[in-house]
């Protein structure tokens, strides 16, 4: 029996009743009896497991749901598409930012399905959009957790787990309503289902993969194949079956994975153009457009048609931050994942030489390729892709980093009375406490005594643990956990200042105020856009004054203008919407049921905070960048004539015009023939006001 898997015959079998319950048995002690079971978990595991493994769940979903509706709208652009779609469904089916279906969003519609839903259980508000990604982060927790168990150890899966809940970037994106939560933890479990198809030689698990991986794609396109290729070939390298099944097995994956996501796809792409909303983010209104170039190959060349801006610029730096090997370590990026990259790197490459000679089938070496393959080929990715490249991206690596540094550590303890395990993991403990040393170095938030400590106490683990197959067994919890503390200590801190403020708009960065300053956004205004802020997201305030109103817990703010907006450099509502004012929200409402749309504006961020005040839909003009050719200036112009849309929100700069150039002339068109009217402190064209014949 393979050694990796000697402990996974006792660990399936469930303590069920064996017979029928007795005639005294009653449905109460039946269910006792099950909870018991649930709370000790399989046969062979420790006792201590299964109710730390609820613990780590319980912690990290009361540290994820702490202050969350703080963030507020959170990035708005999503959060109208979710509106949108609790109200529509063919707004919920497409994507739309709207309920009236101009423009979809710039990505497939699979994370906006669940807020969607979210928001018609609960209500608009803040915590019904973000609740869902907390899940998310539980849920990818569990599963990091589960996999490395089965694998390793139970100990191994809470090392994983716990790394995973306390990386930085993944508090930050499993608390905010972008589609990297859904994507991240569609990647988990297919590297979970990956797993299980090697260990049994199973094409049916294959297929699940393809459809973990089929609705990553209906999340964020392209991103989720980075995880394919040593998926693919660990299961035909490992798989405990013939050839000829490894080669069906896989093609069963491959076919699930087209028809998971292709279902959408066909739906989009054979519905006439004009019966469904402008595909966002294209400039053809095509889904293929906007899969191979804006979000395709153009993330990777830089040559994105409708962007905001150019590439990367190699290695001397661009608009998107300097790429090269240490991207991922530099000052713009480090801190929200490289924490225990250094040490996961170690771990992998002494565990693919250990396992170097095992049998074909060898579980463990599996592993080492299924996570492994995953944290180098999408962190290379990350490092070289000269498109736009934001530092949440970055939370994709997370569960590759944690599931290696459980696996990692558990492989060399196992092998603590050899040289090879003390040595490697005083290495790994001292390069965790060093870089953890080196990034705190970076920010001024938790002073000197923090970074000193961690080093101190790392350098020290590392060095008892090259003595502690010699050391008296009482001793060694202790060295144990010092080794955990000094590789968490520093993710922890970051931990505890992403969770204290709120995140809104477009860019957001995890960890203590100005840290993230550096990198993702063209033009300088790099990182500086995590602003926290009162529950209604009010940054970045639109064009005429309008930063104040409701806020979605009720919350009257202030016109703060935060530093989404200073960022911005004036572009209006392009990184974050604003809320608008009661005035505003009452003109919006006013006979919203004669209008196909209350409103219309440059760049979704604009429509975005006007429609999640009023709850009525809001023509987004040229999209999120207000540069899709969507509409045209003849199909506004039908639009406005026919009585359609009631205001137009006057120099509404929320996008950087793109090469179509309908922003601007639709603007001109309308300053030219309507009249203008100012509501509360906002400039508004009232389109059923034309000022001549014409």
């Amino acid at each position: 029996m393979n050694p990796a898997t000697a402990h996974l015959r006792s660990s399936d079998a469930v303590n069920a009743p064996t017979g029928r319950p007795g005639a005294g048995a009653s449905r109460s002690s039946l269910a006792t009896d099950r909870l018991k079971q649930v709370w000790r978990g399989p046969d062979g595991d420790p006792s201590w497991a299964r109710p730390a493994l609820f613990g780590l769940l319980i912690v990290t979903a009361a540290a994820y749901f702490y202050n969350l509706t703080a963030s507020g709208w959170a990035n708005s652009f999503y959060s109208a598409a979710a509106q949108a779609g609790s109200v529509n469904w063919e707004a919920f089916l497409f994507g739309s930012s709207d309920a009236a279906n101009s423009i979809t969003v710039d990505k497939p519609p699979a994370a906006l399905w669940l807020m969607a839903l979210s928001v018609r259980v609960f209500g608009l508000n803040s915590f019904a959009i973000l609740m869902p990604q907390v899940l998310m982060g539980v849920g990818a927790v569990a599963v990091v957790y589960a996999t490395v168990k089965r694998y390793f150890s139970a100990a191994g899966g809470l090392i994983a787990g716990a790394v995973l809940a306390l990386t930085p970037v993944a508090v930050l994106m499993f608390r905010f309503n972008n589609p990297d939560a859904l994507l991240t933890l569609l990647m988990a479990l297919g590297g979970w289902a990956t797993m299980r198809a090697i260990e049994k030689g199973s094409a049916r698990w294959m297929i699940a993969v393809g459809a973990f991986i089929g609705f990553g794609f209906l999340t964020k396109t392209f991103q989720v194949f980075l995880v394919v290729p040593f998926f693919g070939i660990a299961y035909l390298v490992a798989a405990n079956t013939t050839v000829r099944r490894r080669i069906l097995g896989a093609a069963a994956g491959l076919a699930a994975m087209v028809v998971s996501a292709g279902w959408w796809v066909a739906i989009v792409s054979l519905t006439p153009a004009s019966m469904r909303p402008y595909v966002g983010g294209s400039q053809d209104n095509s889904f293929w457009n906007l899969t191979f170039g804006y979000n395709g190959f153009g993330r990777l060349s830089g040559n994105e048609t409708g962007s905001v801006g150019g590439g990367g610029g190699g290695n001397a730096g661009g608009q998107w931050g300097t790429t090269g090997i240490t991207r991922m370590f530099g000052s713009e990026v480090g801190a929200q994942i490289s924490w225990l990259i250094p040490t996961a790197l170690i771990l992998l490459g002494v565990g693919l030489v250990v396992r170097g000679r095992r049998p074909r089938t060898d579980l463990r070496r599996a592993f080492y390729l299924v996570w492994g393959g995953w944290l180098i080929v999408t962190g290379l990715t990350f490092s070289f892709m000269a498109g736009i490249f934001h530092q949440y991206y970055t939370v994709a690596l997370a569960p590759a980093v944690a599931t290696i540094v459980g696996a990692g550590a558990i492989e060399m303890w196992q092998r603590r009375h050899t040289s090879l395990g003390t040595v490697t993991m005083a290495v790994a403990t001292a390069a965790a406490a060093t870089w953890s040393f080196i990034l705190l170095s970076r920010v001024t938030a938790y002073g000197d005594w923090l970074r000193v400590s961690i080093l101190a106490v790392g350098m020290a683990a590392a060095f008892l643990m090259l003595a502690i197959r010699w050391m008296h067994a009482r001793f060694v919890p202790f060295v144990v956990a010092a080794a955990l503390v000094a590789g968490l200590a520093g993710p922890t801190a970051y931990t505890v200042s992403t969770l204290k403020v709120g995140h809104t708009g477009s860019i957001v960065v995890a960890g203590p105020s100005g840290s993230g300053m550096g990198g993702g956004f063209p033009g300088g205004a790099r990182g500086a856009v995590r602003a926290g802020g009162a529950p209604g997201g009010t940054t970045g305030g639109a064009p005429g004054g309008a930063t104040t109103g409701q806020a979605p817990g009720g919350t009257t703010t202030g016109g703060t203008t935060t530093g989404a907006r200073r960022a911005a450099g004036g572009m209006g509502g392009l990184l974050n919407s604003s809320t608008p004012n009661t005035e505003v929200v009452a003109a919006l409402q006013s006979n919203a049921s004669k209008y196909t749309w209350a409103a219309a504006a440059i760049g979704s961020q604009n429509a975005a905070g006007l429609q999640l005040g009023s709850g009525e839909p809001v023509m987004a003009i040229g999209g999120f960048n207000g540069s899709d050719p969507s509409p045209t200036l003849a199909q506004f112009q039908a639009y406005a004539k026919a009585g359609k849309i009631h205001y137009f929100l006057a120099s509404s700069g929320g996008g950087m015009g793109g090469s179509s150039g309908a922003g601007s002339s639709i603007t001109s068109w309308v300053e030219a023939h309507y009249k203008k009217v100012t509501i509360g402190s906002t400039t508004f064209y009232d389109l059923t006001e034309p000022v001549s014949a014409s």
